[in-house]
């Protein structure tokens, strides 16, 4: 094999492995950044109906399990829970005010979310008005161990530790979470395309 030829496996490798260490990178980063407690939903429009979805992660260094969650809601007036098998759940309604301030979830014996697992608690409620909506959470494990997801963003933007699930209340715009999914998608497996072409292009040559 020529030099130039020897130059250019070399390069053509070296570009496939950078391609796969930033992808591998940016999946392992998204993962960690998922792996907080999460509110969402396909309907956040100020004072509108909703079913909020609370996504719960295992996170216990110790194998304990998450046996409780309980989230502070804004006040709301309308509530009501998804059935969820192996659980209870109990609202903390204020009868004068006739709203409802909390709702806390209860695992059964022999329940609760291990470290390598994830759970979906689902209310339906009235959102209030205004840009955006607060949920602080707490995540109580089988050992004891407390965790209170109630931090604020940070002056300079960036994530703290145990961050408040927050729900920003706006009009979603038709069909553009779907467009942007898409050309991720996109631009990942294109990434991935050029990786393992450049990776065979160079074991080619190496044969030849």
């Amino acid at each position: 094999m020529s030099s130039i030829a020897k130059a250019s496996s070399r390069a053509l490798i070296t570009v496939a492995a950078a391609a796969s260490t930033a992808l591998v990178g940016g999946f392992a980063a998204a993962g960690a950044a998922s792996a907080h407690v999460h509110a969402e939903t396909d309907h956040a429009a100020p004072g509108s109906t909703a079913i909020v979805t609370f996504r719960v992660p295992g996170e216990s260094d110790t194998g304990a399990l998450t046996t409780e969650l309980s989230v502070e809601l804004p006040d709301v007036t309308s509530v009501r829970t998804e059935a969820m098998p192996g659980w209870t759940a109990r609202l903390d309604r204020d009868v004068a005010a006739g709203t409802v301030r909390s709702v806390t979830w209860t695992a059964e014996p022999g329940t609760g979310i291990s470290s390598d697992q994830f759970a979906l608690f689902r209310i339906s409620a009235k959102l209030p008005d205004g840009d955006s909506v607060s949920f602080p959470t707490i995540q109580t494990y089988s050992d004891g161990t407390v965790v209170r997801w109630d931090q604020p963003p940070v002056p300079d933007g960036a994530e703290p530790e145990y961050p408040v699930p927050v729900l920003e209340l706006a009009e979603p715009a038709p069909a553009q979470p779907a467009t942007v999914d898409a050309a991720a998608r996109w631009l990942a497996g294109g990434a991935l395309a050029v990786a393992a072409a450049a990776v065979a292009v160079a074991l080619t040559r190496r044969r030849s």
